[in-house]
């Protein structure tokens, strides 16, 4: 509508100005005489302009004669299509005209434009492979969805452009959340093109949304055969699809499966801890404490976790706490100066009741990392010091307010998640999760890591706090805030 009325305007502008022009010339005096053949012409200045548009036209109608002639002569001396050509030429400079306006208009924006665009190429080309294209895409950028997919159906009767088709409704089936069917075209599109990067990433990542680890395994293959994937990226993420799948096979309630499968993760990433956990679990399941150790021991080594700790008990869970503590520092002895081998031996002597064995293992990580496990820790070494309430209720009182430590966060879009998974709850992206301290600071203590419990009683020097200096209190009652003057309080 706005092209339109511009168009009007420009239109009304410019006859305004030449007839104005037409104006102007009509009252300046003088001329030109033209002598041709013995007679003499005298013009004014408005009939010069008009000759001379006439001589412009006259050459280029004479140029389009002489081309034409050249086409008719070689037609009478035996070329059948000199005269087609001729005439196809001039409708493949308009349509391709079209065409090249078409794509400017689409890369700028101008979706209608583009379509009216599309729609005069495919008048002069007569080659839908290139309009049709240009139409679908122009139709996806004015919102118009019905268009753009009945647009693409019609690449799907061509071999050579049934790829591009399938492609489109594909990303036309994403947009709209119809995950099924996008999948379904994934796969047709991948076996139409099993080296296309774009098909086999949508492709991996609906299957590893939809859980077929199986199908994501063999699309992660053929992403390392096509050289679009490290093979070191690979076998990580190749273990991640493996420890999914384990843990499927496991709920399942095939646990000799998923142990098999759960250890073939850990034999492509020894250093993926749920991978490591849970083949160390399986291996504790068949009574073989060695390789768990093993296992355990390796991961440990690479980055300490709570859990991989969690699995190291559960390979003697009836030992004494003097032989844990013994049988964890052959565990944590390449990692002594690690924050969580701190914490974590510093968790065993309290467990053993040795107090200042706890505090001297923790050192001074509530001072150079302070966070809400090992203030807490803190607080329970206070306790079993026997030192008073009070101290004990300020450790945990900085732990409320300290940050969380490391968590399970999507490199992706930064999202905390509980506990570890192949993919982003929130984004959806796969095998992004790291260990690691979130960005900003978190009140609540990490999911996944056991606190000693503690029982605080009331301090007896505790009194309640003094309300001479407070002018005003502030009570939140639901959504709403009550000030409650001192006064009145009285």
């Amino acid at each position: 509508m706005l092209w339109s009325l511009i168009k009007i305007v420009a239109f009304v502008l410019a006859v305004t100005a030449l007839t104005y022009g037409g104006m102007q010339l009509m009252e300046v005096d003088g001329g030109a005489t033209v002598d041709v053949a013995g007679q003499e012409f005298t013009l004014s200045p408005l009939e010069m302009v008009f000759a001379f548009v006439a001589l412009v036209v006259a050459v280029w109608v004479g140029l389009k004669l002489l081309t034409f002639c050249v086409a008719t002569f070689k037609f009478l001396n035996g070329d059948e299509t000199a005269i087609s050509r001729y005439f196809d030429r001039n409708r493949e400079r308009k349509g391709y005209e079209a065409l090249s306006e078409g794509m400017m208009a689409l890369a700028s924006g101008e979706g209608h434009l583009a379509m009216t665009k599309a729609a005069r190429a495919d008048k002069f080309l007569q080659q839908p492979q290139l309009t049709i294209l240009l139409t679908a895409q122009a139709a996806e950028m004015t919102g118009d969805r019905k268009t753009a997919e009945e647009t693409y159906k019609k690449l799907l009767t061509d071999e050579k452009t049934r790829f591009v088709g399938v492609r489109g409704i594909m990303k036309q089936k994403l947009n709209e959340g119809d995950t099924d069917t996008a999948m379904a075209l994934a796969q047709k599109a991948f076996a139409l093109k099993p080296k296309h990067e774009e098909t086999q990433d949508i492709l991996l990542r609906l299957q590893a949304e939809k859980s077929d680890w199986a199908g994501a395994r063999k699309t992660l293959g053929a992403k390392l055969k096509s050289g679009s994937l490290p093979r070191d990226v690979h076998k990580r993420r190749d273990a991640v699809l493996a420890l999914s799948e384990a843990r499927d096979i496991l709920g399942e309630g095939k646990t000799i499966e998923a142990r098999e499968a759960a250890i073939e993760a850990n034999r492509l990433s020894p250093d993926l801890i749920p991978a490591a956990i849970m083949a160390a679990r399986g291996y504790i399941g068949e009574g073989n404490a060695r390789y768990a150790t093993r296992v355990l021991t390796k991961v440990w080594n690479a980055q300490p976790h709570p859990d991989i700790a969690a699995a190291f008990a559960e390979i003697a869970p009836d030992e004494t706490a003097q032989e844990r503590l013994k049988r964890f520092t052959k565990l944590t002895k390449t990692s002594a100066g690690h924050p969580e081998t701190k914490m974590l031996m510093a968790e065993l002597h309290i467990s053993a009741e040795d107090f200042p064995a706890a505090k001297r293992a923790l050192g001074d990580l509530v001072e150079t990392e302070p966070t809400a496990r090992n203030l807490t820790i803190m607080a329970a070494i206070e306790r079993g010091e026997g030192a008073d309430d009070s101290v004990v209720r300020g450790w945990l009182t900085k732990a409320l307010t300290a940050p969380r430590g490391p968590q399970w966060i999507c490199d992706n879009c930064q999202h905390i998640h509980a506990t570890w998974a192949a993919t982003c709850d929130n984004c959806g992206s796969f095998d992004t999760l790291t260990w690691r301290t979130p960005p900003a600071s978190e009140v609540a203590m990490p999911a996944g890591t056991e606190m000693l419990p503690l029982i605080v009683g009331q301090s007896k020097e505790a009194q309640l706090p003094s309300t001479e200096v407070v002018e005003e209190a502030v009570v939140f009652e639901g959504e709403e805030a009550v000030v409650v003057d001192e006064k009145e309080a009285k």
